[in-house]
């Protein structure tokens, strides 16, 4: 799950889209038990996925929040399956995350959608159990009372930022509402990428092929590592200058990188 670049919802209320999810071809499916599912079905949710379990691979549940009347049932039901991970929406605090990581044992991903959340996010991400951050970015601009998605950036920085400083993997980015609209995808791909996401939500299978592209490296971004890797090994630890630029240690790390994520 790690270096998976399209991570897809399907609704824990469509048990007859459960195989259709993981057949699509995402790096990820996530069970949602949700937003996707109204408060009168969350018990049937939770057993069409322990009916149906288990799915496939590399799959996640994401469970209702903690101070949701369907929270604990949600517990037991991943302590009894033992998905890949669970994810936490409206994560808030590093007791947030332990409820979770103590009531099923399974890795947390927690989804911040808040501004208390984000005020949080550095005890956040030392919780034991922590296994990735995720940004809940539709959420959010409503806790915050914005339209404007540049008023979002400096979240988008703060979840890249602290995962860094934590050891923890490249935060995933929120989902694209937009399901037909393919040039908004890829922007929104684009830009999770510029910004350090590792992989970004997805609603529908449709989306998956136009993250995907937009997400790993080009083939010219290929070509220039390397070409970095090449003359640094040449080079033999002197210095060394490409396309009128030193290479030094930052770049050819950032040249690995992309090598190992094109592959």
């Amino acid at each position: 799950m790690r270096s998976g670049l399209t991570w897809l919802f399907v609704p824990g209320s469509r048990p007859e889209r459960f195989a259709k999810a993981v057949a699509a071809g995402a790096d990820v499916v996530v069970v949602d038990l949700e937003d996707a599912v109204p408060p009168e079905g969350k018990a049937a949710a939770r057993e069409n996925l322990r009916a149906a379990w288990p799915i496939g691979p590399d799959v996640v549940v994401r469970i209702n929040a903690r101070n949701s009347p369907e929270f604990d049932a949600d517990l037991v039901l991943c302590r009894d399956l033992g998905p890949a991970a669970v994810m936490l929406p409206k994560t808030e605090s590093a007791q947030d995350v332990q409820a979770v990581a103590d009531g099923t044992g399974c890795p947390v991903l927690g989804l911040v959608e808040t501004a208390r959340g984000f005020v949080n996010l550095g005890e956040i991400c030392t919780a034991p159990g922590l296994a990735r951050l995720v940004f809940g970015s539709i959420d959010l601009a409503l806790d915050l009372g914005t339209t404007a998605d540049a008023a979002l950036d400096a979240s988008r920085s703060d979840l890249v930022r602290w995962s860094a400083a934590c050891g923890l993997p490249a935060p995933l980015d929120g989902v694209t509402p937009s399901i037909d609209d393919v040039a908004a995808i890829d922007r929104d791909a684009r830009r999770a990428k510029a910004w350090g996401f590792g992989g970004k939500l997805c609603i529908h299978p449709v989306q998956l092929a136009v993250v995907r592209d937009a997400m790993r490296p080009s083939a010219e971004e290929v070509a220039w590592a390397r070409r970095v890797i090449e003359a640094d090994e040449q080079a033999q630890g002197a210095a060394v200058s490409l396309d009128g630029a030193m290479i030094d240690r930052p770049v050819v790390e950032r040249a690995r990188r992309l090598l190992q994520a094109a592959e």
